[in-house]
């Protein structure tokens, strides 16, 4: 008879004490199952396993007392339930147990052929009925698999519950039957990330939209990044000092480091997948953990392709560190917004065929406005540099910015951030904007500034006297015109008017050569007789006076050319029109 060790009994030990179907038959077999002892009996275990029968009957030693099964899936657990089978006890599969069991059956080859009802079988038959019959089940199923590896992915395991995992998410992601509509990307962020990187390839090859892929890998990063990332805006909560000296923190950086490195490679490759918060914030986290250089630059370049889209607060989130104390990364910036501009660039010649430095996009005119905002808000740290400062200044184009202005207060304020700068230093910083760029107030400003040196405040000075100059003449030059154009207006007008006058002219002489011509046709018709003179009327003497007021001579006149030709604006020598 095998006695165990006489320092302690295990736990499991004392538990299969009360499994032996007889007492009056002693154990003969000590099955080690890590630091855990079982003692047994080598015929029941035999009856169900043929692989501790093999090892039985090809031992060496003739009486063998001891068998070790340390290496069993789903350790001393597992094989507790194991041994509750082969002892006809009671307990209870469930969607949590079935993945061990399943696999710590196969391991002993406790399957039919072997035995009849045996644990391979049972196990299967609820792997097959329940294990993977619903979403939250097949999860639960995977989820367990994890420490089972490789088995579980050599006896099919994985493979399956991978399957009907992603069939089920893509059928809830077209028809949900549960509310709020993307509740099982939930589900899926309990899953460690190699199980998720699985369903998110089969949800792929299944043909999901690339918008609901990005929603899971959201909700997934959320949670297993959640010390890193909150709402987006790259707070964190719990971070502890990059130079730390605990081995937990370096531990647990190292798990978010694998974490973030296998998550960036399962993204959709639309541009439009993520909000560039997102990418922002997970670019820190990149930047942060000191994740490899593959995984920092597909982050960059997905935020390059959406920059127009970036605000201050996104770019301030890759600059500073979690407690917003210190200067993080310029370096990822200046590479975004160098990529950014060549972007740009490439896609203006290549769709106008025009000159880059002189045709500028409203994207790159957006960016540029949002680049000189975020100057202005790390210049007030002293510990930027000269080089960095100017290096993200330049890289826009000059003709991108409409005005200085916004640049001109970020060179202020870094001047009042770096009081101990000399004049060779002031000057290089102010190197970057252009003083004929800015406005009349930023002139002004600029000709009053103490802390701009000497050969900038002349610089504005001279271009505000220009713009003075310049402007005079052309507001004399303007309101010469506008007085000639005036006095033309004034010309035409009275032309119209003679016109007008004319035309009412002609018609009265109509009317008054039909009155004279029916009063002579109503005479007598018999004989002719001379009459008396005929006192002249008031319509007759009316038209003779009105006949001095004409302006016009040679009758009539065409003035259809007025509108088009120019007009003669020559005063005429005084003479008397006649209308006979």
């Amino acid at each position: 008879m095998a006695t165990p060790s006489p320092t302690r009994l295990s736990l499991a030990m004392e538990r299969t004490g009360q499994w032996i179907f007889s007492p009056e038959i002693p154990t003969d077999v000590i099955v080690a199952v890590g630091e855990a002892n079982f003692s047994l009996h080598k015929f029941i275990l035999a009856a169900k396993s043929n692989s501790i029968r093999k090892v039985i009957m090809e031992s060496e030693e003739s009486d063998l007392t001891r068998i070790d099964l340390t290496n069993i899936p789903g350790g001393q657990e597992a094989f507790e339930k194991v041994v509750k089978f082969c002892y006809g006890v009671n307990f209870e599969i469930t969607v949590h147990n079935v993945a061990p069991l399943h696999c710590a059956a196969v391991f002993l080859q406790m399957t039919d052929e072997y035995c009849d009802g045996n644990l391979a079988g049972r196990t299967e038959d609820f792997l097959s009925q329940v294990g993977v019959s619903t979403l939250h089940s097949a999860i639960a199923v995977l989820k367990s698999c994890r420490q089972l590896l490789p088995l579980a992915t050599e006896i099919n395991v994985v493979d399956r519950c991978v399957d009907v995992i992603s069939s089920k998410a893509c059928r809830e992601m077209n028809f949900p039957s549960q509310s709020p509509p993307n509740w099982w990307t939930e589900e899926l962020a309990v899953l460690d990330v190699n199980s998720f990187a699985k369903v998110i390839a089969a949800m792929k090859q299944r043909g999901a939209r690339y918008l609901s892929v990005a929603g899971a890998l959201i909700t997934y990063t959320e949670r297993a990044l959640r010390e890193l990332v909150r709402d987006h805006s790259g707070g964190g909560r719990g971070i502890l000092s990059a130079h730390s000296g605990d081995s937990d923190s370096e531990s647990r950086k190292s798990e978010q480091r694998e974490v973030l490195q296998s998550i960036v490679p399962l993204f959709p490759a639309e541009k439009a997948a993520f909000p560039i918060n997102f990418l922002c914030c997970l670019l820190r986290c990149a930047i942060y953990l000191r994740a490899s250089t593959a995984c920092k630059r597909e982050l960059e370049k997905r935020v390059t392709e959406i920059l127009e889209h970036v605000t201050v607060d996104d770019l301030l989130v890759l600059t500073f560190t979690y407690d917003g104390e210190r200067l993080l990364d310029l370096d990822s910036v200046r590479r975004i917004i160098s990529g950014f501009v060549e972007k740009e660039k490439s896609t203006t010649v290549f769709n106008a065929g025009a000159n880059f430095n002189e045709h500028f996009s409203p994207s790159m005119q957006r960016v540029a406005k949002t680049i000189d905002a975020y100057l202005a808000e790390i210049a007030a740290y002293g510990e930027l540099p000269i080089s960095k400062f100017n290096g993200i200044s330049i890289l826009i184009p000059g003709g991108a910015r409409k005005s200085d202005d916004d640049l001109y207060r970020a060179v202020d304020i870094y001047l009042k951030a770096h009081p101990n700068l000399d004049e060779i230093e002031k000057e290089k910083v102010c190197s970057v904007m252009d003083p004929l760029k800015l406005s009349y107030e930023a002139r002004v400003h600029a000709s009053k500034n103490k802390r701009l040196p000497l050969q900038i405040v002349l610089h504005a000075l001279y271009y505000d006297q220009l713009h003075l100059r310049s402007g005079a003449a052309e507001d004399k030059e303007a309101g010469a015109a506008a007085v000639e154009k005036k006095q033309l207006q004034a010309d035409v007008s009275l032309v119209r008017e003679n016109e007008e006058l004319r035309s009412e002219l002609m018609k009265m002489k109509m009317y008054i050569t039909d009155m004279q011509k029916n009063g002579n046709g109503t005479s007598s018709s018999g004989k002719e007789t001379s009459a008396p003179a005929k006192r002249p009327t008031f319509l007759s003497s009316m038209s003779k006076k009105l006949s001095k007021l004409n302006p016009f001579k040679n009758g009539s006149k065409d003035t259809s050319h007025i509108d088009d030709a120019p007009v003669d604006l020559t005063k005429p020598r005084r003479r008397r029109f006649s209308i006979s």
